[in-house]
């Protein structure tokens, strides 16, 4: 049987000349487009086994079936003929399918035609903020399930709209975007349109540090579609395991460092990588970022001809280093390092559970630290054998050449600086030797490494720096 959408298309072609394709795609587009739920797992929720092969509708509308039903009433009153939900559209015990879902799982949700989010927790008569403080918020599935949908619809525990917003997309509500930039910490801008990546790793990191979910190697693989890395689903490896082969392959794939800036416990995985995601929580204190005008002055102090020498060859010698590698749960990561020359104990009050401790190392000022373990204390009146250091890991990113992405800068990113017709530096790129050097003077987060056989380091436990 011929449908009213068939007819009217062919009618359309028949009677248009020459051929209107839009239309047809159009059409095409809506009737294979799908809706995606985005909700909080209760306890029975329907499986594959309990709807394959029957009408959904026709199922007892008991417990969380009756929002299986909704969601699907929903997606077919808007217009849509297909809906998914991760309960049952999902076979769990089928590990080739479930590692499938798990690392497309961003994708699918981005390609939807819409996203329905449905808060069980959030009454009828809720105002602005039931959304932040909604059990949903909470998940670490559901970053990634508003991240990446382009089109997304708030539903109450009643199935009527937060905030009674009848707009045709959340996403573009200010009260809505406002109460989840204040509630995950996730810029409107991301929230509106993000790009899957792995550029500013840390940041994406805080994201998930306050998440929870059941299984607990899905905080990591939550992350996959995040960062776009494709990885082996091992339900079983722990926690540990699977947070280190997430942030191995970061560091590997971009070279970004900075999933390396964490507080807390070391992962068994590899003692440069945090135990837990809850380790990338925002630091307690942040050194404060110079504005352009600061850096300028700051720079504008520099020039000097000894000092226009140096700058060159440092910034070329640092160029030249090699990016970090990461494999087999080892890395080889540039540093620079700052011998630690004495480590002594205060002898304060109130270090029952955490020590202060005296610390200089060369090439820095003078540090106080406190932390929960006992420090080796030594100095070079009470040497030992063993090396500490204090490295500032390092990153291209402080050389600002321009991104590897803009094909346009290619050719310009061997040359750090260009020089003039006559053989003079440019006045305008000589100042990037001068920003890195500046840089280099700015405060920054450190953890102790420790010598072990041979040239291998291991970090101890971290450390607050005052």
């Amino acid at each position: 049987m011929e449908s009213t959408e068939y007819k009217k298309l062919l009618c359309s072609s028949m009677t248009h000349a020459p051929l209107q394709t839009k239309p047809i795609e159009e059409a095409v587009a809506k009737y294979f487009g799908w809706v995606m739920l985005s909700h909080r797992w209760e306890s029975e929720e329907p499986l594959l086994h309990d709807i394959q092969g029957k009408v959904v509708y026709d199922l007892d509308p008991v417990g969380t079936m009756v929002k299986l039903q909704t969601f699907c009433k929903l997606a077919r009153n808007a217009g849509y003929r297909w809906a998914w939900s991760d309960t049952c559209c999902i076979d769990q015990k089928n590990n080739v399918e479930l590692q499938e879902s798990v690392n497309s799982m961003f994708v699918w949700y981005r390609h939807s035609a819409l996203t329905i989010v449905y808060l069980v927790d959030v009454p009828p008569s809720a105002k602005s903020g039931a959304l932040a403080n909604s059990v949903w918020n909470t998940r670490g599935w559901t970053v990634q399930e508003f991240l990446a949908p382009n089109t997304v619809l708030f539903y109450r525990a009643d199935w009527t709209l937060y905030l009674d917003d009848h707009s045709s997309n959340h996403k573009g509500t200010v009260a809505i975007l406002q109460e989840l930039q204040d509630s995950t910490g996730i810029d409107a801008r991301a929230l509106v349109a993000f790009r899957p990546g792995m550029t500013g790793a840390r940041e994406k990191l805080q994201w998930a540090s306050n998440r929870v979910t059941t299984l607990q190697e899905d905080i990591a693989y939550s992350l996959f579609g995040i960062f776009g890395i494709y990885l082996p689903v091992i339900y079983g490896e722990k926690r540990q395991n699977a947070l280190g082969r997430l942030l191995q392959e970061i560091v590997a794939q971009s070279g970004d460092i900075t999933a390396l800036d964490w507080v807390g416990t070391s992962s068994q995985f590899n003692s440069c990588l945090p135990a837990d995601i809850s380790s990338y929580n925002p630091p307690p204190c942040t050194p404060p970022s110079l504005s352009e005008d600061q850096i300028h002055m700051s720079v504008s102090s520099l020039h000097n001809a000894a000092v226009v020498k140096q700058a060159l060859t440092l910034y070329t010698t640092l160029d030249s280093l090699s990016p970090p590698r990461f494999a087999n749960r080892r890395l080889q990561l540039p540093c620079i390092t700052f011998p630690i020359t004495e480590v002594r104990r205060s002898r304060g009050e109130g270090q029952e559970t955490s020590f202060t401790y005296y610390v200089k190392a060369d090439g820095l000022q003078d540090l106080l630290i406190t932390t929960e373990a006992r420090l080796v204390q030594f100095s070079q009146a009470r040497p030992i054998q063993q090396t500490f250091l204090l490295v500032r890991p390092w990153t291209r990113s402080y050389l600002e050449l321009p991104d590897f992405a803009d094909n346009k800068s290619v050719a310009a990113l061997s040359i750090p600086w260009s020089r003039s017709d006559h053989g003079s530096i440019d006045p305008v790129s000589r100042s990037q030797p001068f920003r890195l050097i500046d840089r280099l003077r700015q405060p920054f987060g450190t953890p102790p490494l420790a010598q072990q056989r041979g040239e291998k380091y291991q970090i101890q436990n971290l450390i607050r720096k005052h």
